[in-house]
């Protein structure tokens, strides 16, 4: 009765605080049920953003606490995984759920490693659980580690793009799972760059942890779509199913802007950085800083060699141990002036990667210093051959009109909000 009782007060309070938009929470979708809506492309571009707030499905437990009863739990969860204020691994024991081990993605359970750093199995100090690594001498769960478990839940705030990890980390959970017969449920989140699909397809040979799947850059799909389309499409290999349940966001459609609550990792510090990424990300594979190592991650670009009204100088802190041209002063330009919503575009911009390429090979800089990680991040060595070849950047986006056509119209099949 205490445990009923908590459970509809928690209800309750989630509902006065949060859904004060009247209208009701979504079904539960299974992998059995692809939701019959329309696709949400570029044609989208001049319709009004909307007005509504967007919630995950973490804030409505009514819609997942049934699945979760009397359950030994995995949890595959961050430092965004909160529902309020609260976090969910706290939630779900203080509601008594058998919370058994928790699993943990690039960036570590609290969110606050390094991109590519290594993490390492442990115990949460607050709650004694253990905490197994999924960024480590493992990406994917072992048999082993799912062999006592009833169920794995999956909840993690993702930017919506091919390279940014969290959702090649899912595709491995999907996978473990459905090889030793486990169910998994996805509580799903906004995806903040959900309103748009762009750039290359990952093409056969250039698949890696930051592209597992052939999927665009900019793929425009919550977790949740994004777990239905790899179990929908087979890519999980060998003929595996996952039995997948996805619990979808209330009051959320591709083109709601969300403002996410927490930083998803310590490079991405705020809206402004989430709508840049996709576009300035490309920088990794060059010889250019991005301000790792500044408190303008992913706001900025620049080189000691290039010329610009901006300068900023890469050291070491949180998130960045060992940070590109660490020490050298990176002359470019700073965004970190300008309004987040303007960079809330529709399309990639490709225009500072070819207008820096020009300027820095012509003084004689190896641009494409990681040439490798660049081909992996843009899924193909296409974009690299002709930015080298001085193709334009209509000359380049034309390469990617029949692709991204194809994938749009599979992309509808799994998409569960308008």
């Amino acid at each position: 009765m205490a445990k009923v009782y908590l459970i509809i007060c928690l209800a309750l309070t989630l509902t006065a605080n949060c859904f004060k938009s009247g209208a009701s929470a979504g079904a539960v979708e299974s992998r059995n049920e692809p939701a019959d809506v329309a696709a949400q492309t570029q044609q989208n571009r001049d319709s009004e953003t909307s007005p509504a707030p967007a919630y995950p499905a973490a804030y409505q437990p009514e819609s997942y606490l049934p699945l979760l009863e009397g359950k030994k739990l995995g949890l595959v969860v961050n430092q965004t995984s909160m529902v309020g204020t609260t976090h969910l691994v706290d939630t779900l024991l203080a509601l008594g759920m058998d919370v058994h081990r928790i699993f943990a993605p690039e960036h570590g359970f609290r969110g606050e490693a390094d991109a590519g750093a290594t993490i390492t199995d442990g115990v949460d100090n607050r709650t004694g659980l253990v905490i197994r690594s999924l960024y480590g001498r493992n990406k994917k769960p072992s048999e082993a580690d799912l062999a006592d478990l009833d169920l794995i839940v999956f909840d993690i705030q993702d930017v919506g793009v091919r390279f940014y990890t969290y959702i090649s980390t899912l595709h491995y959970v999907m996978e473990a799972a459905a090889e030793v017969g486990k169910p998994v449920v996805i509580l799903d989140r906004p995806n903040p760059n959900g309103h748009y699909v762009d750039g290359p397809i990952r093409k056969p040979g250039f698949e890696s942890f930051v592209g597992l799947d052939p999927i665009p850059v900019v793929h425009g799909l919550t977790v949740g779509e994004y777990g239905r389309m790899v179990n929908g499409e087979g890519w999980l290999g060998n003929g595996l199913k996952c039995d997948l349940t996805v619990v979808p966001c209330r009051d959320y459609t591709h083109e709601s802007v969300y403002e996410l609550p927490v930083p998803p990792s310590p490079n991405l510090p705020n809206q402004r950085s989430i709508y840049l990424y996709p576009s300035l990300c490309f920088f990794e594979g060059t010889a250019l800083s991005v301000g790792r190592g500044t408190n303008r991650q992913f706001q900025v670009y620049g080189h000691p060699r290039l010329s610009g009204p901006d300068t900023f100088t890469p050291r070491p802190g949180p998130g960045a141990a060992d940070p590109k041209l660490n020490g050298e002063t990176c002359r470019g330009h700073d965004l970190s002036d300008r309004p987040a919503e303007e960079f809330r575009k529709y399309q990639l911009d490709l225009a500072p990667l070819l207008a820096t390429h020009r300027e820095l090979t012509g003084k004689g800089v190896e641009f494409f210093s990681r040439a490798e990680f660049f081909d992996l991040l843009a899924g193909t060595d296409a974009l690299r051959k002709q930015i080298e070849a001085g193709k334009t950047e209509a000359e380049i986006r034309q390469e990617w009109v029949g692709e991204l056509a194809a994938y749009r119209t599979m992309r509808e099949k799994y998409l569960l909000y308008p």
